[in-house]
């Protein structure tokens, strides 16, 4: 794994991803092609139940893209969000964040 990999998954733990996550993470972005929920069960080990769980959780994160895909069975497969896409959002949700606490504490200033 390159550096940056390695500096990117220090930061997503830093934010409270868990180890699982970052490992589906990490999985989706090196195949760098869309696998759907058993695909990463099968790759990773892990019980499909609990991949569904991580996984709609980095896609509620933005880590994940997923698109519907009809081929004799209906459901999502997912891709990752590229770093430079993901640190962009990153940085958007801090400064929004930050942006409103700033406002919070001016209001109560008043």
């Amino acid at each position: 794994m390159s550096e940056i990999h390695e500096k990117l998954e220090s930061l997503l733990r830093s934010l409270g991803i868990k180890k699982t996550e970052i490992r589906i993470y990490r999985l989706l972005l090196e195949k760098k092609v869309p696998m759907r929920i058993t695909e990463i069960q099968k790759e990773l080990g892990i019980s499909e139940r609990s991949v569904r769980e991580h996984v709609l959780n980095l896609y509620r994160k933005g880590l994940l893209k997923r698109e519907l895909i009809q081929k004799g069975w209906l459901g999502y497969v997912y891709t990752a969000t590229s770093p430079a896409e993901l640190l962009e959002k990153l940085k958007e949700s801090i400064v929004k964040k930050i942006n409103e606490l700033e406002k919070e504490l001016k209001e109560r200033e008043i």
